[in-house]
């Protein structure tokens, strides 16, 4: 007979782990409890740009194994487009200095031994002081790791990191640091190519994923909130929605791919990460120009990436949270300010059509005591099972890390006896 999973969250998490299952032969069903799926990794309309945006600027690497088969399994791996090398222009906005990085395409670091390749003014010494952060622990701060000053921090590590961790890098976790590093500087450019969805997160990496399930047979319901499990006997028996109860047959499983939160509230007891960290994204409708990366580093001023899409130019700003209740137009033009330097256009013009984008609980905030909290896969209901961003992935909360868990909980679900 066919075994049935129900999954809670249409996320990245909840949906690489339907597509998974749905491959496996699993009759899978799919909860959202709100209206539209992708959780913070979605696009749509937004009206005063007169544009499709994303919720959130996001970048892929091309080492992002789990992420990368999970868009090849739905057919859109063509979607995430970005240079044939690892090559991260940057720009200081406040000199003026520009400056390629460029990993190359070898499967080794080999780029660290060539000047003309590493940041300028950087020597082979000043990347060897990173190396503590390969091996450190996540109970260890990154500030007591490496040297968080100089101009190699400046001008790399620390918008890397703060990209990553969504915390000023020397309160962060040296271990989830490391984890960064060591698949991005240390792992050759081969990994480090990036990659971006140019045509948007929701046509890349949810609604193929949707239309599969659904083609499979699957059911995906959205507004259909979860507000208690019925356990008995170590086992969820019953699903209770607004609405309806469904049943669970004795072999169903169940996949929670929620926010840490309403986690937490349907599993009373759950330790769940409880800080969390703002991300602030603004977009403006204005062509790039012709020679415009795809994305570039600006260090020196507010904005920390600037991407280039077409019709608009993008920014993410990391560790937001000085910025979530700052006048959204102040707020709008400092930005476009910044992206006027980076992007090399005249100071003096006037701001384009803007939406600003500001998610307050964006990432759990990830420090030691933080990263302590979160739980693994496996509860105490032997048939439910943990996917999220937030859970222990050995990762900070990124795409990569959401479909790891997903992957992951799909995994145990096949496990069962």
């Amino acid at each position: 007979m066919q075994k049935t999973v129900h999954i809670i969250g249409a996320g990245i998490s909840g949906l690489s782990a339907a597509v998974r299952l749905s491959n496996a032969g699993y009759r899978v069903h799919v909860h959202e409890a709100t209206q539209q799926a992708g959780g913070r990794c979605r696009s749509y309309f937004d009206a005063a740009t007169n544009l499709t945006i994303d919720n959130g600027n996001h970048l892929l690497l091309s080492g992002n194994r789990h992420a990368l088969a999970y868009a090849k399994s739905i057919g859109t791996e063509a979607g995430l487009v970005g240079p044939k090398r690892a090559q991260f222009p940057f720009a200081d906005i406040s000199t003026g200095q520009r400056w390629l990085l460029d990993l190359g395409d070898s499967r080794l670091p080999l780029w660290l031994f060539d000047e003309a390749r590493r940041v300028p003014d950087t020597k082979l010494g000043d990347y060897l002081k990173l190396a503590p952060l390969i091996w450190a622990g996540t109970d260890k701060l990154v500030g007591n790791a490496i040297p968080c000053d100089g101009t190699l921090y400046q001008r790399l590590v620390q918008p890397l990191l703060l990209a990553a961790l969504n915390v000023d890098p020397p309160e962060g976790s040296a271990g989830l640091a490391g984890a960064i590093v060591r698949d991005t500087l240390l792992a050759g450019g081969q990994a480090c190519r990036p990659l971006i969805a140019r045509e948007g997160l929701s046509a890349v990496l949810v609604e193929p994923a949707i239309k599969l399930l659904q083609d499979k047979g699957a059911s995906i319901q959205l507004g259909h909130e979860l507000r208690e499990f019925v356990i008995s006997g170590g086992k969820v028996g019953e699903l209770k929605f607004v609405g309806d109860t469904i049943a669970l047959g004795p072999d169903d499983a169940v996949v929670l791919a929620v926010p840490p939160r309403p986690a937490a509230a349907l599993l009373p007891g759950l330790k769940t990460p409880s800080r969390f960290r703002a991300i602030v994204n603004a977009h403006f409708r204005y062509d790039p120009p012709r020679d415009a990366p795809a994305i570039l580093g600006v260090v020196g001023g507010l904005v920390e990436w600037l991407f280039a899409f077409p019709q608009r130019l993008s920014v993410t700003i990391s560790n937001g949270d000085r910025l979530v209740d700052m006048p959204r137009e102040e707020l709008a033009l400092a930005i476009w300010r910044d992206v006027c330097k980076g992007a090399g256009l005249p100071g003096d013009l006037p701001l384009p059509p803007w939406q600003i984008v500001r998610e307050r609980r964006a990432t759990f905030e990830a420090t030691p005591e933080q990263n302590a909290l979160r739980p693994g896969p496996v509860t105490s209901c032997k048939n439910l099972f943990l996917a999220g961003d937030w859970t222990d992935t050995g990762l900070p909360a990124t795409i990569e890390g959401s479909v790891r868990s997903g992957d992951r909980a799909a995994d145990l679900v096949l496990a069962r006896p």
